[in-house]
């Protein structure tokens, strides 16, 4: 098994005698379950979650005014419009983190002492279950995918293009109006390219390498922007609620 292999492993069996004499039998926790130090499985929380959380929560409201105010966005069909909300609010999320320049930093989850695991076992289950931490690996691939992004130093005119190349996807299943889309993304390209020509015209292999790394913003899932960035703030309800609220709203409000 994977977690046999796992650093951790003698580690943690170090407390397993004491934990099986004061807890109940049927409480007893199976290896996967119990807390690993390996990146793979650590947990990680935000350094600073009151500034961070604030900070993206207004870059997620500029996002959601990015695709308002887009009048060949509002021409397409709701359910168009809906569709791709869930496919693309996250790499347009992200493209925001890098134009606002947001930084951050994340700390190890603190775990429960040994007491709190014994009294909260059995009552606290439902709660772990609802609730999910990011790990530090899925953190780093995040931090790196930023630090790509970055390293191009894009100005605000590629921004503004490459978002629209990502939203205006035709390949997203269901789209009613895919050839129209397509048709917007093939003209939000050619306005990215014609720009980079303009801005960097000794860098010919400009557009093909920023399309190449923004391909990586779909890797991120978007269960772990919502549980690092705005978790703290909405808990358990359901973000593509709250987006679709804020499509419909005049004004764009978040959860303070």
């Amino acid at each position: 098994m994977e977690y046999e292999k796992c650093a951790c492993h003698h580690e943690e069996n170090q407390n397993a005698i004491l934990y099986t004499l004061l807890s109940h039998p049927r409480s007893s926790r199976s290896p996967s379950q119990q807390r690993c130090l390996c990146q793979k499985r650590r947990t990680v929380c935000l350094q600073t979650p009151h500034i961070t959380c604030q900070a993206a929560s207004d870059v997620l409201v500029k996002t959601i005014s990015f695709m308002k105010n887009l009048p060949s966005f509002q021409l397409l069909p709701w359910v168009d419009q809906l569709l791709l909300l869930d496919s693309c609010w996250t790499p347009l999320f992200l493209l925001g983190l890098v134009q606002e320049m947001v930084t951050f930093e994340v700390m190890e989850t603190p775990a429960p002492s040994m007491l709190e695991r014994i009294l909260l076992d059995g009552r606290s289950k439902r709660q772990e279950l609802q609730r999910t931490q990011p790990t530090l690996a899925s953190v780093q691939r995040l931090q790196c995918c930023l630090n790509s992004f970055w390293s191009l130093d894009l100005s605000p005119k590629e921004h503004a293009y490459l978002k629209g190349a990502i939203l205006f996807n035709p390949d997203v299943p269901g789209l009613k109006a895919s050839s129209y889309i397509e048709s917007l993304q093939q003209e939000a390209q050619q306005a990215l390219q014609e720009v980079m020509t303009f801005l960097h015209p000794e860098d010919q292999g400009r557009f093909a390498h920023v399309l190449l790394i923004s391909s990586s913003l779909k890797s991120i899932p978007p269960g772990l922007i919502t549980d690092l960035f705005f978790q703290p703030v909405i808990g358990n309800a359901d973000i593509l609620e709250l987006l679709t609220e804020m499509m419909l709203a005049r004004e764009l409000p978040w959860p303070q």
